[in-house]
């Protein structure tokens, strides 16, 4: 009676989920270093600082260069909006009179859309993302090595059999 025993048969699921695991690191890493934001980071005050005559430019449908449509923070960031310009602005629920600042405290994970004054469109998006960890990139590994080492190890058992050994 001819018989494949056990140990090949781990031994080759074993090393397609280590191969399976270094694919998936080389994936995760690599897509990590190229798209990174700056969510690793700590949580920090950004500061946002409306020029003199942004209403004036605003009226005329010019955009303001240094006032961006979509910013992107981590929570437990604080906005702080300073008003340099002459009239009063608007920021979703902050109203900033003129020569002086106000804060928004970001501390949820959410997509936000405000009503702003400042901007042409009259709406400025505000990106609240959670920091990136050691957890979530050691998850991003898992969740790709993981199915890609189970993969390597079907192909493996069905497109290059083992030899059957001879018992005695």
């Amino acid at each position: 009676m001819k018989n494949i025993g056990i140990a090949p048969v781990l031994k080759r699921i074993s090393l397609s989920m280590v191969a399976g695991l270094l694919f998936g690191l080389a994936i995760s890493e690599m897509t990590y270093y190229f798209l990174k934001t700056g969510e690793t980071r700590a949580p920090q005050v950004v500061e946002l600082t409306i020029p003199a005559g942004t209403a004036e430019k605003v009226a005329r449908g010019e955009s303001i260069p240094t006032l961006p449509s979509t910013m992107v923070f981590v929570v437990g960031d604080t906005l702080v909006v300073k008003n340099l310009d002459s009239v009063v602005h608007q920021l979703g629920p902050l109203f900033i009179p003129s020569g002086s600042s106000a804060s928004l405290n970001l501390d949820t994970e959410k997509d936000y859309s405000f009503a702003c004054s400042f901007q042409t469109s009259k709406y400025i998006g505000l990106n609240v993302k959670s920091p990136l960890t050691v957890g979530t990139r050691v998850l991003g590994v898992l969740e790709a090595g993981l199915p890609m080492g189970m993969l390597i190890a079907l192909y493996s058992i069905f497109a290059l059999p083992l030899k059957k050994q001879s018992v005695l």
